[in-house]
C-alpha cells in the first residue's frame, strides 16, 4: 500500500483557517485534514502561514500575516513577548484564557480519565491578571562592559536587553533587579560568564509579600568572597526601606539550577512575612510559597469547601510542602497530618504552624506511600484525604495506599491536567467517584491551570 506523503512541504506559504487550539496556546489549522500547528493563531482567523516542519502525522508553521482577525485577539501589552516565551497567551482575551483552561481540563478529563457527565466549573479568573508574581529570578550578563539583567529569549541563554519590566511580576521585584544591576554595575561587580565559567554575578531574585510588602533580595554568586558586596547592601539598605532582608546565595557549580547549596544571611532578617488568608507564612531564600497568593486564596477556599470539614474529621496533606493547605484544613478539621519528602519544607511547615498558633497539625518527613500503610497499620482512619502532587501526579502506589485507607472524601489538588485525569481514573477504579472539577487561573497570560477537585467514596 503506498505511503501518502504530507500535502505541505517545508518552506512552503500556504493560507490557513485555525479550527482549535492547543494546551500550549497553538492554533489548529489543517490541509487535507493534515494538521498544522501555529504559534499565537487564534480559532476563527485565517492567516498567511510558513510551514516550517513537516512530520508524518502533522506539521508545525509559523505565522506571517493574519488575514481575518478574531475578536479574541488582543495587542500584548509587554514589549518583549514575542521574543521572550515566558508568558504564551496575551495575544488571547483574558476570556478566551479562561475558556481554554476549562476546556483543557474537561478534555482531557474525557480523553486520559474517561470521565464526563460531571460539571466542569467555570476557571476562576482574576480581577486584574497583571503583576501577580511575588518572585521574580532574573539572569545576569554583560554587554558592552555594563551588567544587563533579563529573561533568556525563548530556546536560548541570550538575555533580552531591551526587557525594561516583566507585567506579571510585583513593580517592587523589577525595581529591586534595576537598582542591584545598577550598584553592582557602578561597584565594578563581573557578571558571570557560563561558557567560560568566570565572573560573580549569576542571577538576582526578588521575593515580596503580596499583603506585607516585605521584600528579600537574594544575589546569587559564584564565589563566596565577592569585592564590595558590604558597599552593595550598604546602598541597598539605606535606599529602599521596604528591603528586610539581604541573601547570598553561593552556585559555585557549572549548571543551570539557579540555586547553590549555601545561603549566606547579609543583612536584615532570615525571612520576610506573608499572609493567605488568616495564616501568616515566614518565607525564607529557599522556601516553596506560591507566587500567586491572591489566586491561592480561592484556590484553598475550595479545597476546604470540597473537604466538608465540621470540626471532627482526621484529615492527612500528602505532598505537603511548608504547610500551607494543613494549616488552612486545621482551623476547621480535629487533626492534620501532614507529609512531606523534603525535610526543609517540614522545618518551615513546623514553623509556620507555631507562628500561628496552630497545636492540631503535625508534621512527618518521607514519602506518603511509605507513611500512610504504617498509619493505617497504627489504627490511622483519616477521614479526608488531601493531595497537592508535583507536575508528574501521584505515585501509583500511593494511590492505591489512598484507596486502602478509604477515607469519604479525597481533595485532589493539581498542577497538570494530564496526570490528573489519569491519577483520577484509577481512584474511580477503586471505588470513588469524582463529583465536581474547578479550575483556577493561578498563572495568567501562560498555559498553566491549577484544578481542584471533589472526589466521594461511592455508596458513602
Amino acid at each position: 500500500m503506498a505511503k501518502t506523503a504530507p500535502p505541505v512541504k517545508k518552506n512552503e506559504m500556504i493560507e490557513l483557517t485555525f479550527e482549535d487550539i492547543t494546551h500550549e496556546g497553538a492554533g489548529v489549522g489543517k490541509v487535507n485534514g493534515y494538521p498544522l500547528f501555529v504559534p499565537y493563531g487564534l480559532p476563527g482567523e485565517k492567516a498567511k502561514v510558513k510551514v516550517i516542519n513537516v512530520k508524518k502525522n502533522f506539521g508545525f508553521g509559523r505565522l506571517i500575516e493574519t488575514l481575518h482577525e478574531s475578536e479574541e485577539r488582543v495587542d500584548p501589552p509587554c514589549n518583549v513577548y514575542y521574543k521572550c516565551g515566558g508568558c504564551q497567551l496575551q495575544h488571547m482575551s483574558y476570556k478566551m484564557q479562561l475558556e481554554m483552561k476549562r476546556n483543557q481540563v474537561k478534555n482531557v478529563l474525557k480523553k486520559i480519565g474517561h470521565i464526563e457527565g460531571i460539571p466542569v466549573h467555570e476557571t476562576i479568573g482574576m480581577e486584574d491578571p497583571w503583576r501577580y508574581r511575588n518572585k521574580v529570578q532574573i539572569p545576569v550578563g554583560s554587554r558592552n562592559g555594563e551588567l544587563i539583567t533579563g529573561f533568556y529569549r525563548k530556546r536560548s541563554h541570550e538575555i533580552i536587553e531591551d526587557m525594561e519590566r516583566c507585567i506579571i511580576t510585583e513593580e517592587i521585584n523589577d525595581r529591586m533587579i534595576d537598582a542591584v544591576r545598577e550598584i553592582a554595575d557602578r561597584l565594578g561587580i563581573s557578571a558571570y560568564d557560563e561558557n567560560n565559567h568566570r565572573g560573580i554575578l549569576r542571577h538576582i531574585m526578588v521575593r515580596t509579600g503580596q499583603i506585607t510588602q516585605e521584600t528579600m533580595i537574594v544575589i546569587i554568586t559564584r564565589k563566596e568572597k565577592v569585592p564590595e558586596l558590604n558597599k552593595l547592601v550598604d546602598e541597598i539598605t539605606k535606599t529602599y526601606p521596604e528591603v528586610k532582608s539581604i541573601v547570598q546565595n553561593i552556585n559555585s557549580e557549572r549548571t543551570n539550577v539557579i540555586l547553590g547549596k549555601k545561603t549566606k544571611l547579609l543583612w536584615g532578617n532570615e525571612y520576610i512575612y506573608d499572609q493567605i488568608g488568616d495564616i501568616r507564612f515566614a518565607i525564607s531564600a529557599k522556601s516553596f510559597y506560591q507566587v500567586n497568593p491572591l489566586q491561592t486564596k480561592k484556590l484553598y477556599e475550595k479545597a476546604l469547601e470540597y473537604a466538608n470539614l465540621t470540626g471532627s474529621e482526621t484529615v492527612i496533606d500528602a505532598y505537603c510542602g511548608i504547610g500551607t493547605i494543613s494549616l488552612f484544613l486545621a482551623q476547621k478539621a480535629k487533626k492534620v497530618y501532614g507529609v512531606e519528602v523534603v525535610p526543609e519544607a517540614i522545618s518551615d511547615a513546623k514553623a509556620n504552624a507555631k507562628l500561628n498558633g496552630i497545636e492540631n497539625a503535625e508534621f512527618f518527613v518521607g514519602q506518603a506511600e511509605k507513611i500512610m500503610p504504617w498509619w493505617k497499620a497504627q489504627g490511622l482512619n483519616p477521614d479526608v484525604i488531601v493531595v497537592d502532587p508535583p507536575r508528574k501526579g501521584c505515585d501509583e502506589i500511593f494511590l492505591h495506599a489512598m484507596i486502602e485507607m478509604q477515607p469519604k472524601r479525597i481533595v485532589y489538588v493539581s498542577c497538570n491536567p494530564s496526570t490528573l485525569a489519569r491519577d483520577l481514573r484509577i481512584l474511580e477504579d477503586g471505588g470513588y467517584e469524582t463529583k465536581e472539577v474547578q479550575p483556577v487561573d493561578m498563572f495568567p497570560q501562560t498555559t498553566h491551570v491549577e484544578t481542584v477537585c471533589n472526589i466521594e467514596l461511592k455508596g458513602n
